[in-house]
């Protein structure tokens, strides 16, 4: 075997590149992994909201990675604009770990339907929906590693939608729940409804070198300063650098994968905190960027038998863009409708709501003719958040709300009642209106030509939407809420992308074989959630997790032994300090 630098490369450290890097290393292999984030612990993270919502503390700064993006007119046709121009921003979580940082840490698991959506329930016009080439089955084994290894925490109810599990139930005990909880039990089972815990990759307990949590009110969007949450960087990387098997270089800003005239990829080449081109030879290659810049990279990446591209000869690298579809629901508890103890339950900041719906994972109520597949809806609380919380206070039907007025609606809406709020995952359906190619224009601070990201939304979507935000008013209805409303939405949300790489049999339709290995390319891997043909109707990040310890699986049976300067590294830093000592002094 030809000796490399590394037996594995990782670009991107998130939910994909994560388990990677960890098995490998686990195996004995040795990775890098390169990531163009800084690297932060746990100490660096703070419930700040003027750091994570106000300012890009956390992402790059549009000013130097801009995205462009393709957004439908009410004529039908596309307006391009610059993230620079409009001020939005399609970027998440981008350091050592990812958004997996910044997670909610809901862990729903994808269900056997969700595998063969076209054979269940036929295709839908515009749609590009496929079956999956591999079942529910041959991931199950790697969703119970998830729990094991992530540290998922929850608590398993029989319900009608329950997914066939091999374990009876979740490794750690759920996390502390908020008193909204048995409102909303009592609310559903009124109605007829399965309340079911809600799993997150939290820990309820101290585990594998990591604190519990410390519920502070403040989770999704933020860093967690404890390791509670099961982030990439806390739940593997840290250990996968451990194990000596593991090298992590942050700042590292990949700008493309260099192949031969076979094909094979040789290096990847990058850009280091100062600004110099590295390069980094490897036997095998993970693209773990997410979605989109997954996508960037191999349009770039062109080569002598890659003319469009790196693995695009079908051209579907980029096609099928996934984000999530859904809709959302909200009201209020008023304090003065409870007693003197459960209005103050109802006050305490801190403990998780976690609780789902997952009725109406498939709609088989005639509502819309034959059955469709649903989805899922989560009940949370707001985070303490004041700004944006206060913000949204100016804001009226009647227009700008200020002065004395705007005073009375702040003290109301943070001292008289308790917000809950609904999140409806539905399928954000792949279509010939929502992909990534690269702009012909914008380059980014390196001088690289930027994604350009056209977001269309199918109609189905809103219809499903619709209905599942329906529901989940009718419960906050039913709990007594005030100011109840419940919309769909065509927004993409920029935490939750999939897509642009699917994986299929067929090579002329897909970029990755079963495996998530590229056709074209026997040593190129995509281990991020490009490779969903669909994404299912839950938060994507469990699915990705369990999908990329499975090819990591795979590609320690591609890797034929141990190269020499692995395995010397491998037993070097595997052997105790007693029996190294004794090695030098018999010497």
């Amino acid at each position: 075997m030809v000796e490399r630098d590394f037996d594995v490369c990782v670009i991107g450290s998130g939910a994909g590149g994560g388990p990677v890097a960890f098995s490998l290393a686990q195996a004995g292999r040795s990775v890098v992994v390169l990531e163009k984030g800084p690297w932060l612990r746990d100490g660096d993270f703070f419930k700040d909201e003027i750091a994570c919502c106000r300012r890009s503390e956390y992402i790059p700064d549009v000013h130097d990675e801009p995205h462009v993006i393709e957004r439908e007119r009410a004529d039908g046709g596309w307006q391009a604009r610059s993230t620079l121009e409009s001020g939005s921003s399609l970027w998440h979580g981008c350091c050592i770990g990812g958004a997996t940082n910044f997670m909610s840490g809901f862990f729903h698991r994808m269900k056997p339907v969700d595998f063969h959506l076209l054979s269940s329930f036929g295709p839908i016009d515009g749609a590009s929906v496929v079956d999956w080439p591999i079942d529910y089955q041959d991931l199950e084994p790697y969703y119970e590693k998830v729990e094991r290894e992530v540290g998922v925490s929850g608590r398993v109810v029989a319900h009608p939608q329950q997914e066939p599990r091999s374990t009876p139930d979740f490794p750690f005990s759920p996390t502390a729940e908020h008193a909204l909880a048995g409102h909303i039990d009592r609310a559903c089972a009124a109605l007829g409804h399965h309340a079911i815990p809600l799993p997150r990759a939290i820990l309820s307990t101290p585990a594998m070198g990591r604190a519990v949590c410390s519920y502070s009110g403040y989770c999704g969007s933020y860093g967690c300063a404890t390791g509670a949450k099961g982030s990439a960087r806390s739940a593997l990387l840290d250990r996968a650098v451990a194990s000596g098997g593991c090298q992590v270089r942050p700042h590292a800003m990949v700008s493309r994968l260099v192949s031969d005239r076979s094909g094979r990829v040789v290096h990847a080449e990058y850009f280091d905190e100062r600004g110099r081109t590295r390069r980094v030879d490897a036997h095998i290659f993970v693209v773990a960027c997410q979605a989109i810049e997954t996508a960037r990279l191999l349009l770039r990446s062109t080569g002598p038998r890659h003319p469009h591209g790196l693995a695009n000869g079908s051209g579907q690298v980029g096609r099928n863009l996934l984000f999530a579809g859904g809709g959302a629901a909200s009201g209020s508890l008023h304090y003065d409708r409870f007693d003197g103890a459960q209005g103050a339950a109802l006050r305490a900041v801190g403990p998780f709501v976690n609780r789902s719906l997952q009725d109406w994972y498939v709609i088989d109520e005639g509502v819309f003719g034959a059955p469709l597949k649903g989805g899922t809806i989560d009940f949370l609380q707001r985070p303490p958040a004041p700004i944006s919380r206060a913000t949204r206070q100016t804001q009226s039907r009647d227009g700008f709300v200020w002065g004395l007025p705007l005073k009375r609606k702040l003290e109301a809406h943070f001292s008289q009642s308790a917000d809950v709020k609904v999140e409806a995952f539905c399928d954000w359906l792949p279509h010939d209106d929502c992909f990534v190619t690269l702009d012909p224009v914008t380059k980014d601070s390196w001088g690289l030509a930027v994604a350009r990201v056209r977001t269309g939304l199918h109609p189905h979507d809103l219809r499903i939407g619709w209905f599942l935000a329906s529901k989940g008013a009718e419960v906050l209805q039913e709990m007594g809420a005030r100011d109840v409303v419940a919309f769909a939405s065509g927004s993409p949300p920029t935490n939750l992308q999939a897509g642009t790489c699917r994986f299929g049999r067929d090579p002329a339709t897909s970029v990755l074989d079963a495996d998530c290995r590229a056709h074209e390319v026997d040593n190129l891997f995509v281990s991020d959630g490009s490779f969903m043909p669909t994404g299912g109707s839950a938060p994507y990040t469990w699915t990705i997790y369990a999908n990329a310890f499975r090819v990591a699986d795979r590609i320690v049976k591609q890797l034929p032994g141990l190269s020499r300067r692995a395995e010397s590294a491998f037993r070097e830093a595997h052997t105790p300090p007693e029996r190294a000592n004794r090695g030098r002094d018999s010497r």
